[in-house]
């Protein structure tokens, strides 16, 4: 774990960001006044999605993209 103060963390910001990225620190420790005040640490990479895992469990009926007559009766206020 390394630690920097803000003027250091301010200045170096890009230099920060590569070591925590290729693992080169675990973390970094920002401090303010001598007191941790933030952590910079790596974001945990996506998960992998799998495509079709629902194929076939869901079905759309085939009438559903037609009028509903009273529903567009009641939106046209007649």
């Amino acid at each position: 774990m390394k630690r920097v103060k803000m003027h250091e963390a301010k200045s170096s910001l890009s230099a920060l960001v590569r070591e925590v990225r290729t693992g080169i620190e675990p973390d970094v420790t920002i401090c303010v006044a001598g007191r941790a005040a933030a952590r910079l640490v790596p974001i945990a990479p996506a998960p992998k999605r799998t495509l079709g895992v629902d194929r076939g469990l869901i079905s759309i009926a085939p009438d559903f993209d037609t009028v509903n007559v009273e529903i567009a009766r009641l939106f046209e206020g007649i």
